[in-house]
């Protein structure tokens, strides 16, 4: 058994063992979970250093590695081994541990075969297989995540089924089920169809719109660690992986299946983040703006130039970063202050400052400033929007203004999150909490070291290492300095470090003289010391505006919702399926006799 074999098989036997092992075990679950993981990390380190392979078995090349699978293993590999050890501190004492680790180790397996598959057929089972695991996952928060398991398993599930039905079409019209086959030219209504069934499944696993609403009711019931691995993380890696795959690789998309991929990316972006401006818990704010972030995936992608792409790929990398590291500080705030509602929430800088450090840094960075690495990916998108407009039109603009606003209204978002949550006043019957222990407080802090260094750094760590790899291959490359409009994040830094100190000396000038302070008045009366302004409802007059206010009811209307149409649609079968079965014998008989007549005629034609 070569590297490939070992990636996949040994995180699938560990999760059926941790399965197994009695409860009287203390520990050891964690060890198998913790150990399996840094294990299959090194062994992607090794593969991604390898650059290139393939496993054969009966004849047949049924595992490949190359650049952009090998450096989506690298990601998914370090998420792995970052969650469970983030899990070690975070899940203590909470019960279905047993469950929790199996399952993550299981998602590692199938999530290394998924991205290792060469063929369609063998992509699918990691694929369906990964649904399951990521229902038994959210299936780990106790009775209240039930609902949300089931709504995922509909949505997920569902796509899935797409995804089988896609496959089934590319060996129509191919007579192959590989992924290295020609690219099949979409010219013709079916070859548009099938692009259109991988894109729903693709859509679906990263959670853009209208097949985002798992991830919002996941991440308020389910735990956060399992947010933070999946819907953050993992599943956006695999989500974009398989649509820059069927993208770039399988299909040559035309006009319209770019502007398909442009629209779904704009819309995404900017009805997600509206919704999040106006949330009262804190893990479903944040949900949504891991929803709008596809989008800008998905834009870039949908550019199909390389700086685009480039953006794209990148930007799927960071959101897991950043995104990954405001979870977990979301799950610290809980694990200390058991909710994460905003109203309830406040001061928490001065007791909790490394959980607020790495907020603070992963805020900044999912709102695109500089130089952290939300903006290196989001400019390069922005460049390869720009891009459209050299082969000529105007609708380019509206992708980029999208693009742009959504960033601002990110932004917004994130002064009402750090306000409330570590800046705001604290509530008098709460105590003080402490700063998390080690095992959570690493993985925050390493994510948001890294927030920092893929921005400072940009050229030479990510784009170097392996988006240009990556989009190489199937794209030319531009100049290295135009991927960012000859961007440079070490003098832009150096600025902003000048403009930081600056700023404090002038805040530290300011605090040498004396300033009155007085009680904080409404409508001419003094504030009760029992009362807090929270800041949860910052935004309220902008979601009431006529054009964002239609947004909003857009995005938020059960009839778009992907799961209350597979239900509807659901119960129209079911109502009918009664109706024919009665529980009277003659009936039956006679829907025997119709089937063996119908065989009948099928036969003697």
């Amino acid at each position: 058994m070569d590297l490939v074999g070992y990636l996949i098989v040994v995180p699938l036997i560990a999760g059926a063992i941790v399965r197994i092992i009695p409860d009287a075990f203390k520990g050891l679950k964690e060890g198998i979970a913790l150990i399996v993981s840094a294990v299959t990390f090194y062994i992607t380190i090794m593969l991604f250093k390898q650059g290139w392979l393939e496993s054969a078995y009966y004849g047949r090349v049924i595992f490949r590695l190359d650049t952009l699978s090998s450096f989506i293993l690298l990601w998914i590999g370090f998420f792995g081994l970052v969650m469970i050890l983030y899990s070690l501190g975070f899940m203590r004492g909470k019960p279905y541990l047993k469950q929790y680790y199996a399952y993550m180790l299981l998602t590692l397996g199938a999530a290394y075969g998924a991205v290792l598959a060469n063929d369609l057929v063998v992509l699918l089972s990691f694929w369906g297989f990964l649904g399951l695991t990521l229902y038994m996952l959210i299936e780990t928060g106790g009775p209240q995540a039930s609902g949300a398991a089931k709504k995922t398993m509909v949505i997920v599930g569902g796509t899935d089924a797409l995804l089988v039905l896609a496959v089934a079409l590319v060996w129509v019209m191919t007579g192959s089920t590989s992924l290295t086959q020609p690219q099949i030219p979409t010219m013709t209504g079916l070859s548009v169809f099938a692009f259109i069934l991988f894109a729903c499944a693709a859509f679906a696993k990263a959670g853009a719109m209208p097949f985002h609403s798992w991830i919002p009711d996941t991440a308020e019931h389910a735990p956060t660690s399992v947010v933070a691995f999946l819907p953050a993380s993992v599943d956006k890696l695999l989500g974009i992986y398989l649509l820059a795959r069927v993208s770039l690789y399988l299909f040559h998309l035309t006009g319209g299946m770019k502007l398909l991929l442009l629209i779904v990316g704009a819309f995404t972006i900017i009805a997600a983040v509206m919704m999040a401006l106006v949330q009262h818990d804190l893990k479903r704010l944040l949900s949504y703006h891991a929803v709008s972030q596809v989008g800008y995936m998905v834009l870039g992608v949908g550019t199909l130039n390389a700086i685009g792409v480039a953006g794209g790929l990148f930007h799927m990398v960071n959101n897991a970063i950043y995104k990954g590291c405001l979870f977990l500080c979301g799950g610290s705030v809980e694990k200390r202050e058991g909710t994460t509602n905003l109203d309830e929430l406040g001061g928490l800088a001065r007791y909790m400052p490394i959980t607020f450090f790495s907020c603070v840094i992963a805020a900044l960075a999912i709102s695109g400033i500089p130089p952290l690495n939300g903006f290196v990916s989001k400019w390069m998108i922005y460049q390869g929007v720009i891009e459209l407009g050299r082969q000529g039109g105007h609708v380019w603009v509206i992708w980029l203004i999208a693009a742009m606003f959504g960033s601002s209204l990110t932004l917004a978002s994130f002064v009402k999150v750090l306000h409330t949550v570590f800046l705001g006043v604290r509530a008098k019957k709460r105590g003080g909490p402490k700063e998390v222990g080690a095992t959570m407080a690493i993985p925050m802090l390493v994510l948001a070291i890294l927030c920092l260094a893929f921005g400072i750094f940009a050229y030479a760590i990510p784009l170097k290492g392996f988006i240009l790899p990556a989009v190489s291959r199937v794209l030319p490359v531009p100049e290295l300095g135009r991927w960012l409009g000859w961007w440079s994040p070490g003098l832009a830094t150096l600025f902003i470090i000048i403009g930081i100190v600056i700023g404090l000396i002038i805040y530290l000038a300011g605090r040498l003289k004396a300033t009155r302070s007085d009680s904080m008045y409404v409508g001419g009366e003094i504030l009760s010391d029992d009362v807090r302004m929270t800041g949860a409802d910052f935004y309220n007059t902008v979601s009431d505006m006529g054009f964002f206010r239609q947004i909003d009811k857009a995005a938020a209307k059960p009839a778009l919702a992907t799961d209350d149409i597979g239900r509807r649609f659901s119960f129209y079968f079911i109502r009918g399926f009664r109706a024919i079965h009665t529980g009277i014998l003659p009936h039956y008989l006679s829907w025997m006799l119709a089937g063996i007549l119908v065989l009948v005629i099928i036969l003697l034609r």
